[in-house]
């Protein structure tokens, strides 16, 4: 499977529930159907700039963040998404090459006012606004993350 579609996966699988090993997030992915390994699953913890955080004295667990506001949401936002261009009641966003199904679903996960949902290739989002009242604000959000 493509490694866009691999990260999402970890992101909402980190969201759903306390993953506290590498092994335990591999083997979490092989039960959703995505094959890998836990060589790449390092990888893609280093690259999405994931972080262990304690769980009160009883080990730790991957954060996803909470309400969307994390350090890993806004370090997927910054080093992902290089342009933003309203279009009607859409939102193009450019990110680097590779990094936009990571990025889509970092803004999935953050459930902005107005925003009905995105579409993610390589390296371009399509983001639906409910209305063209919400597109300003969805911007002006989107511009606190990558600014």
């Amino acid at each position: 499977m493509k490694k866009e579609k691999r990260q999402k996966k970890i992101l909402e699988l980190i969201s759903e529930r306390p993953i506290g090993t590498q092994e335990e997030l591999t083997q979490a992915l092989l039960a959703e159907g995505y094959t890998t390994t836990q060589a790449t699953v390092s990888r893609d913890i280093r690259e999405m700039g994931l972080r262990k955080v304690s769980d009160d004295g009883r080990g730790s667990h991957y954060e996803a963040g909470v309400s969307g506001t994390s350090t890993t949401y806004r370090q997927i936002l910054s080093s992902g998404i290089l342009s933003m261009e309203p279009a009607g009641n859409l939102i193009v966003v450019r990110t680097v090459s590779g990094a936009a199904m990571a990025v889509g679903a970092a803004l999935d996960h953050m459930q902005l006012e107005g925003l009905a949902g995105c579409i993610a290739g390589d390296d371009t989002i399509f983001l639906a606004v409910r209305s063209l009242d919400y597109v300003d604000s969805v911007l002006r959000e989107l511009q606190r993350f990558v600014a």
